[in-house]
């Protein structure tokens, strides 16, 4: 019978399409990794997975048992989260979850606390793009977000935490630099800059765009904030900017100017989401205060839901 080391091999093999990364991802030797899966092959009788240059093929086969090995390493995680949950407190190892436009920003705040309350606590941060990490959190590839809301799934739980705020950015030689506050109206027929498709930012500054009418630049995307910030920088747009990276970057940039819009708040809700299957909704409860102690130390304003 299959392992669960040589399902997980297997696992990280079809979601990498790479033997090397695979290795990387489970912590092994690539020729570890080749040959447990040579040995599961071995033990099955029928070939899984198509070796060749163009890449990694699973045969037919291999696609139903990948299926069926997804769903075993999930229940082999909810049985060590049932005994992860009869403890005191955060410990054990959890997986999180977020889009690259928090993590930096938030978490150098909130980890040194989290970590001298809870030092038995191994947290494993991974970054991906918004569209994919309800997929990921379902796969069992992590255990818990922090992300903008809503997280769509019928098996996932969300909670709201707060609402970021949204300041507009502009080279600080731009003539709407001059004003305090921007009115809407000042950003009619602008041209903007955001981040690519893939980022929930994106559709939200999208959105925004055609409520205000403002231009929104597809020729010109950013792959960063920080991608966003020199373009803006460099008198290529104005930018709608998320108040974390904001008060983490550009308060220390005097070449971008950023300002609040008048009017109804232009924002986003942060929180966090979790499988409705996992039985650590307690602990996650206890990271979503962390978060909120977090924010209300060290911004003050954003409005904590």
């Amino acid at each position: 019978m299959p392992s669960i080391r040589q399902i997980e091999y297997l696992v990280a093999l079809a979601e990498t399409k790479h033997f090397r990364r695979a290795a990387e991802q489970c912590g092994v030797s690539q020729p570890t990794l080749s040959a447990q899966l040579k040995t599961l092959e071995s033990r099955l009788g029928a070939q899984l997975v198509e070796r060749g240059r163009s890449g990694v093929i699973f045969t037919p086969l291999g696609e139903q048992i990948l299926e069926t090995g997804r769903r075993i390493l999930l229940d082999v995680q909810e049985i060590r989260e049932m005994a992860l949950s009869y403890g005191k407190g955060l410990g054990g190892t959890i997986r999180l979850g977020l889009p690259p436009t928090i993590g930096p920003y938030l978490l150098p705040k909130m980890l040194p606390r989290l970590h001298s309350d809870y030092p038995e606590l191994k947290l494993f941060v991974r970054e991906e793009v918004p569209q994919t990490l309800p997929r990921s959190l379902q796969s069992g590839r992590f255990d818990i977000l922090i992300t903008p809301l809503p997280v769509r799934g019928e098996d996932i739980d969300s909670m709201p935490l707060f609402r970021e705020p949204l300041f507009i950015a502009m080279a600080s030689d731009h003539p709407l630099a001059d004003k305090p506050v921007i009115e809407r109206a000042d950003l009619r027929g602008q041209s903007i800059l955001t981040l690519e498709t893939g980022h929930q930012l994106h559709e939200q500054v999208e959105s925004i765009c055609e409520d205000i009418g403002a231009r929104l630049r597809l020729d010109f995307e950013g792959t960063s904030l920080d991608t966003l910030r020199q373009m803006v920088g460099m008198g290529g747009g104005l930018s709608f900017l998320p108040g974390l990276f904001v008060r983490s970057v550009l308060d220390q940039d005097t070449t971008v100017t950023a300002r609040e819009i008048k009017g109804r708040p232009i924002s986003r809700t942060i929180g966090i989401a979790w499988r409705k299957s996992s039985s650590l909704t307690a602990q996650y409860e206890t990271l979503a205060d962390y978060v909120r102690e977090t924010i209300k130390r060290e911004h003050p304003d954003f409005p904590r839901v």
